[in-house]
């Protein structure tokens, strides 16, 4: 714990148990040097439920053209055939203004609008853990970052005082030179 506790000072200046859960996360990744890239959509549907499943399918087909295509294509046939015996028969199953009709599309709504919003819903939870892992690996670059920063700044810290050290030989050589050049008089 306590690498872990100068990591977290050093990157959020904060004691490791200060950190929130992503920053613990990140911290521990930048430690580790692990890559915490990792496709958060399949993590969530591997513990999803029957229903859960049954819920998206439903809405993908209930938001398809398909399903439009389909509802609209009974809907015609439904006004056609009770028009059709309506005009043979004088007497049909769903005669105008097709009551049945708008009770059978209004319990369809009403069965079908709770499980979109539930499909809806597990969609949202998805979202927030990819935007939350989302964080944590921009966080993480960040960190790696400032930290490749640094290391250059050092890099660059050290040469600087080598060239100076190397520039003062050079003088003294060149001074030692002269000295020697100078004619005596």
């Amino acid at each position: 714990m306590h690498k872990h506790d100068d990591a977290a000072k050093k990157l959020f200046g904060k004691s490791y148990d200060q950190l929130d859960e992503s920053a613990k996360k990140v911290t521990h990744h930048v430690i580790e040097r692990t890559h915490i890239a990792r496709d958060v959509g399949k993590d969530a549907d591997a513990v999803t439920s029957r229903g859960q499943r049954a819920a998206d399918a439903v809405a993908s087909f209930g938001g398809s053209w398909t399903f439009i295509g389909l509802f609209a294509a009974v809907m015609v046939v439904w006004v056609l055939l009770n028009s059709y015996i309506l005009l043979r028969h004088d007497k049909a199953f769903d005669p105008y203004p097709y009551i049945l009709l708008n009770l059978v599309l209004s319990m369809l709504a009403a069965i079908q609008a709770p499980i979109i919003l539930m499909s809806q819903n597990r969609q949202a939870e998805k979202d927030r853990l990819t935007a939350q892992h989302d964080y944590e690996v921009n966080l993480k670059a960040e960190l790696e970052i400032m930290l490749l920063h640094e290391k250059l700044d050092m890099l660059r810290e050290g040469q600087w005082s080598t060239l100076l050290d190397i520039q003062k030989e050079q003088v003294a050589l060149l001074k030692s030179l002269i000295e020697k050049n100078r004619p005596a008089g």
